[in-house]
């Protein structure tokens, strides 16, 4: 395989200073670490302080995916969030800024849980394409601060953080290239996952009910179309490229659920020691899941070079999508614990 192709080069994640344990929810909410780790698998998750918000993770995962690429600068940032800092201007722009890139070409992509595939997949194409040589791709969420405090399984499920990837342009043929993509959406389904308040459409109805502003979602739903999608995006893109499903040596789908992540796992005939996760220990982080789910698992061996790897991610919209590498080596920094 040979061609222009984005090449994967840099890789880091960071997660916020405050750790909130089940434990510490259930002090404060009907719960308790037992319901919580066995519906979801998660143990702990990591939140932003007051005047922390999303461009301040963004910032700290962006540099170290630039240290990690032994590079300074790069051509294009595409950032993936669905809790930019403001409604208006976009995030991207000002976090290029605080890295010091200059005046480069820089915005966001807001696909909920989907949205690192999606911002992938943007910078993959423009770099394919020859309108950047470099780029910058981050997935970055704070969803605590879009949560009811009150509602015990949102706050359970939902962590902060963020995680970054590099591109260069390079060769198909080279190990690290993004090889191919599945996308897609079904905005017939957008109430499944939503934050009803706050947009365009409330505003011009003059809508503003009580909780609003906080996000919502249809659980059992979201679970079936979850497996469902993911499964099926990873199979299509796995079969456009040649890859029998017995070839994948690791699955990184988005971090929502243990027993979603198991059920995508089976559904494609993967056995659990392929499937990525690190849910346990930083919560679903939306548009960070996936990147930080690489971080963890090239620090601690589990992803290592020359690995077929899928990703594949689902959120709202409804989004979601797959994209296929081949693992190239990366040199990364351990995510912070703040323990």
């Amino acid at each position: 395989m040979t061609g222009r192709a984005a090449v994967l080069t840099g890789l880091g994640g960071w997660l916020p200073p405050v750790r909130v344990t089940n434990d510490d929810l259930a002090r404060r909410l009907d719960t308790s670490d037992e319901w919580i780790t066995t519906r979801t698998g998660i143990r702990q998750r990591f939140v932003v302080p007051p005047g922390l918000s999303t461009s301040g993770v963004a910032v700290e995962a962006g540099a170290r995916a630039l240290a990690s690429a032994g590079t300074e600068r790069v051509d294009l940032l595409v950032l993936a969030t669905s809790t930019p800092d403001h409604p208006c201007p976009a995030t991207a722009p000002e976090v290029a800024g605080r890295l010091g890139l200059g005046e480069i070409a820089a915005f966001d992509v807001a696909a909920v849980c989907t949205g690192f595939v999606y911002a992938l997949a943007t910078a993959s194409s423009m770099i394919t394409a020859g309108v950047a040589d470099s780029a910058l791709v981050i997935g970055a969420d704070t969803f605590s601060t879009i949560l009811d405090p009150g509602d015990r399984t949102t706050r359970a499920i939902f962590g902060d953080g963020a995680g970054a990837v590099v591109l260069r342009a390079g060769d198909r043929g080279e190990r690290g290239a993004l090889l191919g993509f599945d996308l897609a959406s079904d905005g017939s389904q957008a109430e499944l996952i939503t934050v009803p308040g706050g947009g365009s459409e409330h505003r011009s109805q003059g809508l503003a009910d009580p909780g609003d502003e906080f996000f919502t979602m249809q659980g059992r739903s979201v679970f079936r179309h979850a497996v469902t999608r993911m499964s099926e995006s990873s199979r299509r893109l796995a079969k456009d490229l040649d890859w029998p499903l017995e070839s994948v040596d690791r699955l990184v789908a988005h971090q929502a659920n243990i027993r979603i992540l198991t059920a995508v796992g089976a559904d494609l005939g993967l056995p659990e020691e392929k499937v990525v996760a690190n849910l346990d220990r930083v919560g679903n982080t939306v548009a960070a899941s996936i990147p930080l789910a690489l971080t963890d698992g090239v620090h601690d061996g589990s992803l290592a070079a020359g690995h077929r790897v899928l990703l594949c991610g689902f959120g709202g919209g409804l989004t979601w999508g797959a994209a296929a590498l081949e693992l190239p080596h990366l040199s990364v920094e351990p995510l912070p614990t703040h323990a």
